[in-house]
C-alpha cells in the first residue's frame, strides 16, 4: 500500500528554489522552508542570506540546537568565544545553550541552510524581522 500522508497526518512538501515564508530584514533575509505544521514542531528549516559585509543577529544563545550548512559564499561564525571562517560546504553544529553568531565579512553574498531542533523558533520571526527593520545590521569585515 502506497500513501502520501505520514503516520501523524503530515503531507510531503516540495518547494521550488526560493520558495517558503520569506522575511526581508534589510541586508539580511530568511526563508523558512518547513516548520510548525510541516514538521509537527520537531524542527525548523530555513535559509539565511546576508549581503556582503553584513553583521548577523549578534551573539546570543538559546535552548535549540542550531545546525548550519554554508550554501553560498563564506560565512563567519562565532561559537563560544572564537570566530571561524566557513566557506561554502562548511558544516557548523551549535548545541543549545552555546553562545553564537554569524556574519558575512566577505565581498560576496553568503547564505546558510539552517535547522533548529526542536522546532518553534519560527514563532519569533515576525518580531525578529521587525526588530531588524528598525535596527539595521552594521557593517562586518
Amino acid at each position: 500500500m502506497t500513501t502520501t500522508t505520514s503516520h501523524d497526518g503530515r503531507e510531503p512538501l516540495i518547494l521550488a528554489p526560493g520558495a517558503g515564508r520569506a522575511y526581508e530584514m534589510g541586508r539580511i533575509g530568511a526563508v523558512f522552508k518547513a516548520d510548525d505544521a510541516e514538521t509537527a514542531r520537531r524542527y525548523s528549516i530555513s535559509e539565511w542570506w546576508l549581503e556582503p559585509h553584513t553583521q548577523g543577529p549578534g551573539a546570543h544563545a538559546h535552548e535549540e540546537d542550531d545546525v548550519f550548512l554554508v550554501i553560498e559564499g563564506v560565512m563567519s561564525f562565532l561559537v563560544g568565544e572564537a570566530w571561524h571562517e566557513a566557506p561554502r560546504g562548511s558544516f557548523v553544529l551549535v548545541p543549545g545553550g552555546v553562545r553564537h553568531d554569524f556574519e558575512n565579512r566577505g565581498a560576496q553574498r553568503a547564505g546558510v541552510f539552517n535547522i533548529s531542533v526542536p522546532g518553534g523558533f519560527e514563532d519569533a520571526m515576525p518580531a525578529i524581522a521587525q526588530w531588524f527593520l528598525e535596527h539595521p545590521p552594521g557593517r562586518a569585515g
